[in-house]
C-alpha cells in the first residue's frame, strides 16, 4: 500500500506526489509489488488528507494531473504491476459540488446527504441534534448548516458529509465514480470506511434511535462511548457491496483483461466481515480485509507481548471462519495503525514479514515495511492527523495517525531522500540514515534482502497452492506447515517471546515427517542457510524465525 503523500516528493515542495511515485516504479518491481493501492488523490480540501473528496472525478493538483495519472497507469503496466485506487464511499467533503447543490436543495440534490431537523429541547427551547451519534474524531456526528437550517450526518470530520445511500441517484452517482476510473485503467479498489454506508430508517416520527452507551470509556466526546449498532455493520451495507462487485464484473465481461478485484476496510466482527465475501448466489469482495493482526489476538493494539497462542488464535480466527473457496489476506498494518515495528516490537520485524508472506493467500504491506522503519512520535505542534487534532495537547497521542505516516526512507541524504525541500509535510525519523533502500538494498542481511528472498520463495507452487497446518508448540512457538504434492513441503518455526526454547517438538504438532533444512532465517537465528533440523528436538533463540525445505 502506498501512501502518496508520503512515498515520493518529485517537485519539492516537501509533498509526495504521482511522478514522484512513477519515478519509484522500478523499486516496486524489484522488491516483487504485482499491484499497490493508492490512498486518495482525489481533489480535496485536504480536511482528512484526501479522504475528504471535493471531486471524485479529478486529481488533487499537489499530486498531479489526471495526465500524470494516465502516465501512472501505463508506466505501472509496462512494469506489470496493477494500480488500485481508494474509493470513499461514506462520505464526500463539505465543498463539493454536490454538497453545496444539497445545501440549496436544488432539483435531485435535495436528498444527497443525510439531513434533518432536529428537535427542540422541551426545557432549553434550544435546538438539538436528534441523536446521541458521535463522529470516528469526537463529538457529535450532526452539524447545523444555517442556510438549509437543517442538521447534516457526518460520522467523520465535520467537512465530510455522509451521502445518502438510500437514495437511488447517490447509488448511480458512486457507480459512475467505478465506471470513471475503470476506463482510466484501474485493476479495482480499496473501499474505505465501508461498514458506515448505512445507517437505520428512522422512526414513525422521523426520530434516529440514540445508541446505548458501550462502558469502553467516560469520555462522551469519544466515538468507543457508544456501541454503533445503529450507525455501522448494516446488511445493507455488504449487499450494496454486492452491487459494486457486479458492476466489476459487467465490466471485466465487456472490456476483457483481468477480473477487477475489491477490498473492503471494515473493522468489525469476524461474522460481518466473512459477508463480504458473498454466498452461493451472489459474489462479493476478493478481499474483505483481515485485520486481525492489527486488533490483536486479544483486542490490543499493541501486541509485543503477544505469545505463541495469540497468534495462533489470530491465524485460526480468519482461516477457520473464511467461507470455502475464498482466499485469505494478510494486513500487518496500514496508514491508519502503529508500524509493525512499533506494534510488535522491533525484534519481531522480520519474523512478521516471514509469517506473513508465509500464510495462505495475498499478502499487504504498508509501505516502508519492508525495510523495517518505524513510528516517529510526532509532537502536538507538528500534528496533521484530525483524530489527533480534534482532540487536545493532552490526549493526542492516543488518536494520532501521523507517526506512521512519516515520510519513506530512500537513503541517508537530506529527508532521507524523500523531498529537496527544506520541510516535509511531516517530520522524518531520524533513523533515517540506517534505515533506508538504499543503504538495505546492498546490506545482506538486511530487512529488505530478506523481504526480497520471502517474495521469491512466495512464487513456489507449495505457497501459491500448497495446504496449510499450523499450531504453537508452548507459549514460545509458531509452527506453520504448508505442503503440496509432488513438491516441496516448507515449515515456518518462529520464537515469538523474549526467551530461548530448546528441546521443542515442532514435527507432532504440525504433523511433519522426513528431513529439512533451513531455506530462510532471520538475523535472531544462530544458525546458517543449508543446516539440517531436527523438527522433533529443536532450539530457538529468542525471537529467532526460520523456513525451512523438505529435502
Amino acid at each position: 500500500m502506498i501512501y502518496p503523500r508520503s512515498y515520493k516528493d518529485s517537485d519539492g515542495d516537501g509533498i509526495g506526489d504521482l511522478q514522484g511515485i512513477i519515478s519509484k516504479l522500478d523499486y516496486l518491481k524489484e522488491i516483487g509489488v504485482t499491484a499497490t493501492w493508492l490512498s486518495p488523490i482525489y481533489s480535496s480540501p485536504m480536511a482528512d488528507f484526501g479522504y475528504d473528496i471535493s471531486d471524485f472525478f479529478d486529481i488533487q493538483p499537489e499530486y498531479g494531473t489526471l495526465a500524470d495519472f494516465d502516465e501512472l497507469i501505463a508506466e505501472a503496466k509496462k512494469r506489470n504491476i496493477k494500480i488500485i485506487l481508494d474509493f470513499v464511499p461514506n462520505h464526500s467533503s463539505d465543498e463539493n459540488v454536490w454538497f453545496q447543490k444539497s445545501v440549496k436543495r436544488e432539483k435531485g440534490y435535495e436528498d444527497y446527504y443525510m439531513w434533518h431537523d432536529g428537535y427542540v429541547n422541551a426545557t432549553t427551547g434550544k435546538r438539538e441534534p436528534q441523536s446521541n451519534w458521535l463522529q470516528a474524531f469526537r463529538g457529535s456526528a450532526w452539524e447545523w448548516n444555517d442556510e438549509r437550517q437543517q442538521y447534516y450526518l457526518h460520522q467523520f470530520a465535520v467537512k465530510q458529509p455522509d451521502l445518502n445511500y438510500r437514495n437511488p441517484a447517490v447509488v448511480a452517482q458512486m457507480k459512475r465514480v467505478l465506471t470513471y476510473w475503470l476506463d482510466r485503467g484501474v485493476a479495482g479498489f480499496r473501499m474505505d470506511a465501508v461498514p458506515w454506508c448505512f445507517e437505520v430508517l428512522p422512526d414513525a416520527d422521523g426520530r434516529y434511535p440514540d445508541e446505548p452507551l458501550s462502558g469502553y470509556t467516560d469520555d462522551p466526546d469519544d466515538s468507543s462511548y457508544l456501541k454503533h449498532i445503529y450507525t455501522q455493520d448494516l446488511r445493507e451495507t455488504v449487499e450494496m457491496v454486492f452491487q459494486w462487485r457486479t458492476l466489476l464484473d459487467d465490466y471485466q465481461r465487456i472490456h476483457g483483461g483481468d477480473t477487477r478485484v475489491i477490498m473492503v476496510e471494515t473493522y468489525s466482527g469476524l461474522d460481518y466481515v466473512m459477508q463480504f465475501y458473498g454466498n452461493r448466489t451472489t459474489k462479493g469482495a476478493q478481499m474483505p480485509f483481515n485485520f486481525q493482526f492489527i486488533i490483536g489476538g486479544n483486542g490490543d493494539k499493541n501486541n509485543t507481548q503477544l505469545n505463541a497462542t495469540g497468534f495462533v488464535k489470530i491465524i485460526s480466527s480468519w482461516l477457520s471462519q473464511m467461507p470455502a473457496g475464498q482466499t485469505a489476506n494478510w494486513v500487518m498494518g496500514n496508514h491508519d495503525q502503529r508500524r509493525v515495528g512499533s506494534r510488535y516490537g522491533e525484534n519481531r520485524i522480520d519474523l512478521m514479514n516471514m509469517l506473513q508472506m508465509f500464510l495462505p493467500g495475498v499478502s499487504i504491506t504498508y509501505q516502508g515495511e519492508e525495510l523495517g522503519m518505524t513510528d516517529l512520535d510526532i509532537s502536538w505542534e507538528d500534528s496533521r492527523d484530525p483524530a489527533a487534532c480534534n482532540s487536545n495537547s493532552d490526549i493526542y497521542e492516543q488518536f494520532t495517525r501521523d507517526p506512521a505516516r512519516t515520510p519513506f526512507q530512500w537513503s541517508d541524504e537530506a529527508n532521507a531522500g524523500f523531498s529537496t525541500n527544506a520541510t516535509t509535510w511531516l517530520p522524518i525519523n531520524p533513523n533515517y540514515v540506517t534505515v533506508n533502500a538504499k543503504a538495505e538494498n546492498s546490506t545482506s542481511p538486511s530487512h529488505l534482502s530478506l523481504y526480497k528472498q520471502l517474495v521469491d520463495l512466495r512464487k513456489s507452487k507449495t505457497l501459491q497452492f500448497g495446504a496449510t497446518r499450523y499450531a504453537n508448540v508452548g507459549d514460545n512457538v509458531v509452527a506453520i506447515r504448508r505442503y503440496l504434492s509432488g513438491e516441496p513441503s516448507y515449515v515456518l518455526v518462529a520464537n515469538v517471546l523474549d526467551t530461548s526454547v530448546s528441546g521443542i517438538d515442532v514435527a507432532s504438532a504440525i504433523y511433519a515427517t522426513g528431513s529439512y533444512k533451513i531455506k530462510l532465517l532471520n538475523p535472531q537465528a544462530k544458525a546458517t542457510v543449508g543446516d539440517s533440523v531436527t523438527l522433533s528436538n529443536l532450539t530457538l533463540e529468542p525471537y529467532a524465525a526460520l523456513i525451512l525445505e523438505s529435502v
